[in-house]
């Protein structure tokens, strides 16, 4: 008779409860690296939306309403509670109080994609011709954005051409510095396996992650 070469039974639940074992390991930290990711990412584009305006001045101090054309970063809720995204640009076209995708958005340096989108369902992360990273409910399941501090009542903030805070200037009409921010502005994100804050301070516009002020 031929030797047979077969897993056992025994062999078999052994597996089974190794695989378990993994997962069980594995599954905690993919989602506390999601949360990571999160952070990384949101904070980034905060830091490179101040960067904008400090490199890019877009400001005509010949109109009254020339506040309105600071770079912004700006959270949305997608259509249909699809989720949360957010759109980085400058309203320094029409001065509309909106961002629009030609000439005004933000375009991400790696993907060289806008970082824009409407407030249209969000679910399937864009289309294709915009930065997927903006949608954060999606990439890394975010499922709730709150602002608290200065900027608390608002869902954007903005850069001046010094690095300042604003809130509030998308609809300026007056030549002032009125919406400049004294106090610190808190970003709060949420996600079923936890939580962080992004704060931004007022007169450098200097953003962290609040318990990790070094990083």
């Amino acid at each position: 008779m031929k030797n047979s070469s077969a897993f056992t039974m025994i062999e078999l639940v052994f597996v089974i409860v190794v695989l378990g074992i993994l997962a069980a390991i594995s599954i905690p930290r993919l989602q506390s690296d999601s949360l990571e990711q999160a952070a990384a990412q949101i904070l980034s584009d905060i830091r490179y939306t101040q960067h904008l305006a400090l490199t890019d001045n877009t400001i005509n101090p010949q109109r009254q309403d020339w506040q309105r054309a600071f770079w912004s970063i700006r959270f949305r809720r997608c259509a249909n509670n699809s989720g949360w995204f957010y759109v980085i640009g400058a309203d320094k076209n029409n001065y509309g109080g909106n961002i629009d995708i030609q000439g005004e958005a933000a375009i991400e340096p790696l993907s060289g994609r806008p970082m824009f989108w409407n407030n249209t369902d969000c679910s399937t992360g864009g289309d294709g011709t915009v930065s997927e990273n903006i949608f954060i409910t999606r990439k890394f399941g975010i499922n709730r954005v709150t602002f608290t501090g200065s900027c608390a009542g608002v869902q954007h903030i903005g850069f001046d051409s010094m690095g300042r805070l604003h809130r509030s200037f998308t609809q300026s009409a007056t030549p002032n510095f009125a919406t400049t921010q004294a106090t610190p502005c808190n970003i709060n994100f949420f996600h079923p396996n936890g939580d962080f804050t992004i704060r931004i301070n007022p007169e450098t516009g200097y953003a962290f992650r609040v318990g990790r002020e070094n990083l």
